[in-house]
């Protein structure tokens, strides 16, 4: 007896066959698949309490979103055109003009919007701007992970420390009281570490800790070298101890050599993201370690420089997608970014055959879940995997006629023909109305903490519109 049936919708599984299924069907029992296959084969063998009819629809497993921030869902486009403004408010904001409630409507907004876009998993760096994280006290996390809970998906928060110099100061808000700490190094791991025993496994598993290390130049500068091993050393031995995983953004040319050499931090359990002008030697390294890249074909930096993903793929290294979201200019929408990601690289080379729609696919699926360690769980609809799982409205005039799907969806498909999302068997939303939370709720929470952050920061001005918006053809300098 199966709890759901989820029937008669094409069936796109990922499993090792990465078999289509027409009139397929998947039979959940509890929070686990418990067969998938034809719908007249599983519905004869596990007849269902409830019946799910996807007709119309492809099942397909949830999405998984390799790389976001927390904090951008509440400062998207503020400053932008105007050079280097974003990155710098958003430091200014996390450091100055943020509370626990800031981060908490921070994540149920942006949670929501994974969750209406079919994303049923993401990485989530705690801040970024120029990458100012919030692990100065375990409050801003503890109503992060509260939030994600609350929406019911999964998440692989990313925690640690800021860019130095350390100390680095921070202003912590009780209502209207306003006081400054300096911050250091330790600080950053012992907040890190209260973080990965609170809630590494929690959210009934959903939840997931990575500690992060700020990524470094060769030429560096900001740190002795003798200094900055020490830290990579104590950051790495932190995730060992704990067995999360170890995750680092931004990098680019020269900064994967330098981090294996200068720092040996690399691994099969290391995540790096952006990783644009890569070298053929760096692409070798990440391939003799294992070293699982994240491409952002969306974000800013893949228009300063390109991440070689044909490359790194024929050199067989694992590498996902991620969205780099949801500012200044980004969605956590992976429809968006599968699409970029085929296009930018096609450009690049000037022929349509590289990045088939079906690797795509397996970036935001198994592949995604390869990278994060947890393929025995997520990323394809087969026998005894987690029931995370979405259906896909196919029946739109942008979506017909009715053949092809895995070039459908890839293509032509975006995150607002999600119809269905399911995590551990739950269904989190269906009809595209969300059951776990009131999105009135999360977007009045939203608007509320956004007020008062633009006041403290003083920072209103930047919603204006820039100069050069109309009329040019690029933004004042």
């Amino acid at each position: 007896m199966a709890d759901i049936l989820v029937a008669g919708g094409c069936v796109i599984t990922m499993d090792p066959g990465r078999r289509v299924i027409e009139n397929g069907a998947v039979a959940i029992g509890g929070d686990r698949i418990l067969e998938v296959g034809s719908r007249g084969e599983v519905e004869a063998r596990h007849p269902a309490s409830r019946v799910i009819e996807a007709s119309g629809k492809v099942v397909m497993p949830g999405l998984i979103d390799g790389h976001g921030h927390a904090g951008h869902g509440l400062v998207k486009t503020l400053g932008v055109g105007r050079t280097g403004v974003w990155a710098e408010t958003a430091d200014r904001i996390y450091a100055e003009a943020t509370d626990g409630e800031y981060w908490y409507a921070d994540a149920l907004l942006t949670s929501l919007e994974r969750l209406k876009f079919g994303v049923t998993a993401g990485v989530t760096f705690l801040g970024g701007g120029t990458m100012v994280v919030r692990s100065d006290s375990p409050v801003y996390g503890e109503r992060h992970c509260e939030a994600v809970e609350r929406m019911g998906t999964r998440e692989f928060l990313a925690v640690g420390p800021s860019n130095p110099p350390y100390p680095r100061r921070y202003v912590e808000w009780d209502g209207e009281k306003r006081s400054e700490r300096m911050v250091g190094f330790e600080d950053y791991l012992a907040s890190s570490e209260s973080l990965i025993e609170a809630w590494h496994g929690g959210a009934d598993g959903r939840m997931r800790l990575m500690v992060m290390l700020p990524t470094h130049k060769p030429e560096g500068g900001r740190v002795d070298s003798g200094e900055l091993k020490a830290q990579a050393d104590a950051v790495r031995s932190l995730t060992r101890k704990h067995g999360v995983m170890f995750a680092q953004d931004g990098h680019s040319r020269g900064t994967v050599k330098f981090a294996h050499e200068q720092l040996g931090v690399l691994g099969p359990d290391a995540l790096l993201s952006h990783s644009t002008g890569l070298t053929d030697e760096e692409i070798e390294i990440c391939r003799e370690t294992d070293t699982k890249i994240v491409h952002n074909p969306s974000a800013v930096a893949a228009i300063m420089a390109r991440c070689p993903v044909p490359e790194l793929i024929d050199a067989g290294v694992t590498v996902i997608l991620g969205s780099d979201g949801n500012a200044p200019d980004r969605s956590f929408d992976m429809f968006r970014h599968m699409f970029q990601c085929m296009h930018y690289q096609r450009t690049h080379f000037h022929d349509p055959s590289y990045m088939p729609q079906g690797k795509v696919l397996e970036m935001v699926t198994i592949d995604s879940a390869r990278a994060l360690g947890v393929e025995n769980d997520l990323g394809s609809l087969e026998a005894g995997k987690k029931a995370d799982m979405i259906l896909v409205d196919m029946e739109k005039p942008h979506l017909y006629p009715s053949n092809m799907p895995v070039f459908r969806i890839t293509n032509f498909a975006s995150g607002h023909d999600v119809d269905t999302v399911m995590v551990d068997g739950k269904v989190l939303m269906e009809g595209r109305v969300v059951k776990s939370v009131s999105e009135s709720e999360a977007l009045e929470v939203a608007q509320r903490a956004t007020e008062k952050m633009l006041d403290r920061a003083g920072v209103r001005e930047l919603l204006e519109l820039p100069d050069g918006f109309w009329g040019s053809s690029r933004y004042a300098e």
